[in-house]
C-alpha cells in the first residue's frame, strides 16, 4: 500500500463528500480510491469510512486519521518544497482561496507572484466563506482572501493580513456616452439605489447579507428583479439588459473596458467591508506559502490593491 497516496484520497473524500468526485479528482477510478481506502482500514485496524449507497461521512476514529492524513501530507508539501527550493527561488504549488468578489484581485496577486517566483504554481480558486474557513483550518487552502471580520468566530485559528477596504457602487448603463471606458458618477443613496430593477447575488451568499443590511439601514425594502451567484452575471446583466447591480469596487474595476456604463458610489449609509489574507496561525508555512505573504504586506502590491478595489476615481485606469 502506498500510505501518502491513500491518505490523498482520504482527504480529496473530506472534500468532495462523494466516491466518484474524489476519484476523478485524484484520476483514478472509483473501485481503486475505495480498495485503497480498505487497505488504509486494514493498515489501522479500524473502520475510517461510513459507508451505504453514497458517503456518509467518517467514523469518530476516521475522523482523527483524516485529520493526521492533513497535518501528514502538508509536512510532506513542506518538505518537498524545502528541498526543491532555495530562499531566493521558491517552487511548488500554493492553494489561492477568494470570495467571488476578490477574485479580480486574488487573479492580479497570483500573477504577480508568478512573476515574481517563476517556481512557483499558483492555484486561485473561488470559494465561499464557508468553504475558505474549512479549507484553511484542514490545510486544504494554504492562504485566502476574505473577509477578515469573520475571524473571531473561528477561535483564533486564522491570522490576517489586511489587503484593502471595499467600497459599494451601483452599477448601470449610462444616460450618454463620455469617452471610452466605464464612466464614476455622482453618489447615489442606498434607498434611491433601491428602487432601480436589480440584480443582486443570491441570499445565501454573504456578500449579499451586507448589502441586504446597507438597505436595511436606508430604511429600503429590496426585491430583487434577477438573483445570482455569479458575480459574473452581476456585471453581465447590466452590460446585456437594463438591470442595474450592486458591485464592490474590485469588480467595478474589473469591467472598466465596457463603454457605456456607469458606476456610482453608493452612500447614506457608506459600507466598507475589510478584505484581507488568511492562512492557519499553527501550521508551518511552505516557501511558496512564505514568498507569498512577502508579496501580500509588499508596500507597491498594497498600493496596487487598493487602486483597483477600493473608492475608486474616475482618474484610476
Amino acid at each position: 500500500m502506498n500510505l501518502l497516496a491513500s491518505l490523498r484520497y482520504l482527504v480529496a473524500l473530506h472534500e468532495h463528500r462523494h466516491f466518484g468526485r474524489a476519484a476523478q479528482a485524484c484520476h483514478i477510478t472509483q473501485p481503486a480510491l475505495s480498495n485503497a481506502l480498505r487497505a488504509l482500514e486494514k493498515e489501522f485496524g479500524v473502520v475510517v469510512v461510513r459507508r451505504g449507497r453514497s458517503f456518509e461521512g467518517f467514523t469518530p476514529e476516521g475522523e482523527r486519521v483524516l485529520a493526521s492524513a492533513q497535518r501528514m501530507l502538508h509536512e510532506h508539501q513542506v518538505l518537498q518544497q524545502d528541498l526543491s527550493s532555495d530562499a531566493a527561488h521558491p517552487r511548488g504549488t500554493l492553494r489561492l482561496g477568494a470570495v467571488p468578489t476578490a477574485m479580480p484581485i486574488l487573479a492580479r496577486f497570483a500573477a504577480q507572484l508568478q512573476a515574481r517566483h517563476p517556481g512557483i504554481v499558483p492555484v486561485a480558486l473561488s470559494m465561499s466563506s464557508q468553504a475558505i474557513e474549512a479549507g484553511l483550518e484542514s490545510i486544504s487552502l494554504d492562504l485566502a482572501l476574505g473577509y477578515t471580520e469573520r475571524m473571531p468566530a473561528r477561535g483564533g485559528q486564522l491570522r490576517a493580513w489586511p489587503q484593502y477596504v471595499e467600497h459599494y457602487f451601483l452599477l448601470r448603463r449610462a444616460d450618454s456616452l463620455q469617452g471610452r471606458g466605464l464612466q464614476i458618477g455622482q453618489p447615489i443613496g442606498w434607498a434611491e439605489a433601491a428602487a432601480q430593477p436589480l440584480c443582486l447575488l443570491t441570499p445565501e451568499m454573504h456578500n449579499r447579507s451586507l448589502v441586504d443590511g446597507a438597505f436595511r439601514s436606508a430604511g429600503a425594502t429590496v426585491l430583487p428583479a434577477m438573483e445570482t451567484d455569479s458575480v459574473l452575471t452581476l456585471a453581465l446583466s447590466v452590460v446585456a439588459g437594463k438591470l442595474c447591480s450592486v458591485l464592490p469596487g474590485a469588480l467595478v474595476d474589473a469591467v472598466r473596458g465596457h463603454d457605456g456604463l456607469e458606476a456610482l458610489p453608493l452612500v447614506g449609509p457608506v459600507l466598507t467591508t475589510p478584505i484581507g489574507f488568511m492562512s492557519h496561525r499553527q501550521v508551518q508555512p511552505t516557501r511558496a506559502l512564505d514568498a507569498a505573504l512577502a508579496l501580500a504586506q509588499d508596500k507597491d502590491w498594497l498600493q496596487h490593491a487598493t487602486a483597483h478595489s477600493g473608492l475608486l476615481t474616475a482618474s484610476q485606469r
